[in-house]
């Protein structure tokens, strides 16, 4: 239970007037409940006909004697007026008055711990996403992208089903139990004692049962998330497991999961399940036990209390079962919700290595140049870089090249600190980018990838994404640049069209078009353009390299390329070799140096 006041005690402070005002309200509930079951002990001594009659009233105070001389004496007026029989409604009243009044600060207790619970949902949500959006993409190769899913989606949905759920259930049921327990010691302390002898016990048994719950769970929900692998997998690669008659292999491979996660299921809602019957088994074991007591207690010669004060006690006693039990069912949802919690935690805790140190500074423009100084990179045991030094001036464009594997993502993906350098420092005009507000420095670049990343929203949203307040001329500008706007404006509703899935309803010289107008739009100082064009058919590529000829005019531009034809005339071309910059130059140069360059380029030649 410590793990779960640690979950509570980081979600729950920015709610603690719900929070108090639950608990007011829960105990004004419970004192109004213990309240009109003692109104049943009047009404079973007229019932029985042992009321007492009393004839003076005493000064209000509050002790039992006080209350118990009045409440009998004016029952003993209505008894002498209007007979025995008008003593009931009365009485009848009192009880349906103090019921209303216990239900409806049970109603305004609930409605607090509403607002907590989908507060606190919600709250994790947002903290969870924010961090999924922060965390480097290092984060992400060394995780499986179901699971992630399933931490993000079913296993918040646990914690709202069981952690948070179990908020109204840890607010009122300590304040009924104490408030009736209390109750029950002013009635007879020594009924009291036996019971609290007997409820450890059932406790202790109740706790043994679900120990082994949490472990399980965690199972299951890892389960899920290969499930969730499986499914995200097999719809991407829909096109080439049809290609390969693979559907039977992944639907076996489908099935061995799913029939992991039922046999583990079983496991968790059968020990669930157990829960109920075997808190309502143990709660009747007392209730029997203390009737027993309870009538040896009553026949003795010198008891305190009679049979209705016993029926009373009985009555505030059973009050308490139901959030015992209800205590034993949240003790289970509980273990569940903490193994669903600590896998979110694997991600809300993740180390993020990409973090803005104090004092970093602004940079709104890029001037002079960029420089890698001896920079070294790895994942892992592997090294990716080794001792890269490399400037590149304003103004010009610089190729990567080389056989794939050989660094030049890496390379690239350093400059806007998508992973952070081991050895060395990357500059830009002077200024380490660690030192820049990771904002501005990303501000500064623009990125045109191999596969054009789409989101399922409009051509306008798409082309305008990341750039606040973009005007629609300024959006068809854009994509007229980059020979766009002829395809969109032959769509049913022009910048208003969906673009579907990942771009799913445009060819891929489209959704590179598309996504090379973001680019524009956004006008950024550097450039940066990861194989652009290898994935287009002739035609396709054709436009797509004049629109990216207009992207780069006149900005500092990073290309890879396998395709050496489009890279030409770039002002330095570097030839990447097993993380090495092993050649430099000009097109010309190169091939004249008859290096690694000169042979891939009479390879592509032939």
């Amino acid at each position: 239970m410590k793990d779960f006041f640690k979950i509570l005690g980081r979600f729950i402070p920015p709610y603690k007037r719900q929070l108090i005002l639950s608990v007011i309200f829960n105990l004004l509930s419970a004192l109004f409940s213990v309240v009109a079951m003692l109104f049943m002990i009047p009404m079973l001594n007229v019932l029985f006909q042992k009321s007492h009659e009393i004839m003076n009233l005493v000064p209000w105070t509050f002790t039992k004697e006080a209350f118990e001389n009045n409440l009998y004496y004016y029952i003993t007026q209505i008894k002498i007026e209007y007979g025995v029989l008008a003593i009931m409604p009365f009485i009848g009243i009192l009880i349906l008055f103090t019921t209303f009044l216990k239900v409806g600060f049970t109603y305004m207790a609930s409605h607090q711990t509403v607002a907590i619970r989908n507060n606190v949902v919600k709250d994790i949500r947002l903290q969870l996403f924010n961090k999924l959006m922060s965390l480097p993409l290092g984060f992400y190769s060394e995780e499986k992208k179901g699971d992630v899913l399933s931490r993000a989606t079913g296993d918040v949905t646990e914690v709202e089903n069981s952690i948070m759920s179990s908020i109204n259930m840890l607010l009122k049921n300590p304040v009924i139990i104490l408030v009736s327990v209390g109750a029950m010691v002013i009635m007879s302390y020594k009924l009291t004692i036996f019971v609290f002898v007997m409820l450890p016990i059932a406790g202790w048994i109740i706790g043994k049962t679900g120990k082994s719950l949490k472990r399980k769970s965690k199972v299951s929900q890892s389960l899920m998330g290969s499930i969730l692998g499986i499914l995200d997998e097999s719809i991407g690669g829909l096109r080439i497991i049809k290609a390969f008659n693979a559907e039977k292999s992944m639907t076996n491979r489908f099935e061995v999961e799913t029939e992991n996660y039922r046999l583990i299921m079983n496991k968790v809602r059968r020990r669930y399940q157990m829960a109920h019957p075997l808190s309502e088994f143990l709660g009747t074991v007392v209730i029997v036990v203390l009737v027993w007591y309870g009538a040896y207690v009553v026949t003795d010669q010198n008891a305190s209390f009679g049979g209705a004060t016993f029926m009373a006690y009985i009555g505030i006693f059973y009050q308490i079962i139901n959030p015992a039990k209800q205590f034993s069912t949240g003790f289970f949802n509980i273990q569940k919700g903490l193994a669903a919690m600590e896998r979110i935690d694997k991600i809300l805790l993740a180390d993020n290595k990409i973090l803005e140190q104090d004092g970093s500074q602004s940079k709104n423009k890029f001037e002079d140049k960029i420089k890698y100084n001896n920079v070294s990179f790895g994942y892992n045991d592997k090294k990716v870089l080794k001792n890269v030094s490399l400037t590149i001036e304003k103004g010009k464009m610089v190729a990567l090249v080389g056989q794939s594997g050989s660094g030049k993502t890496t390379f690239v993906d350093l400059l806007p600190r998508f992973h952070d350098v081991q050895d060395g420092n990357i500059t830009i005009d002077g200024v380490d980018i660690r030192d820049i507000k990771v904002h501005d420095l990303r501000g500064l670049m623009g990125n045109v990838n191999q596969e054009a990343i789409l989101f399922n929203d409009t051509f306008f949203n798409n082309i305008a994404f990341g750039v606040e307040n973009a005007t629609q001329e300024a959006v068809e500008k854009a994509a007229k640049v980059a020979n766009a706007h002829e395809f969109i404006m032959e769509t049913e509703d022009g910048y208003q069209t969906l673009v579907g899935d990942r771009g799913g309803k445009l060819s891929g010289g489209q959704r590179q078009r598309i996504s090379i107008a973001r680019a524009i739009l956004k006008n950024p100082d550097i450039l940066i353009l990861d194989e652009a064009t290898s994935a287009l058919d002739t035609e396709s590529e054709k436009l797509v390299q004049e629109a990216l000829e207009n992207l780069m005019s006149s900005r500092t531009s990073i290309v890879i390329a396998h395709r050496l034809s489009t890279v030409r005339n770039a002002d330095l071309i570097c030839v990447f070799n097993e993380g090495e910059i092993v050649e430099k130059g000009t097109h010309d140069e190169l091939v004249a140096q008859g290096g690694t360059y000169s042979k891939l380029h009479e390879l592509q030649v032939r």
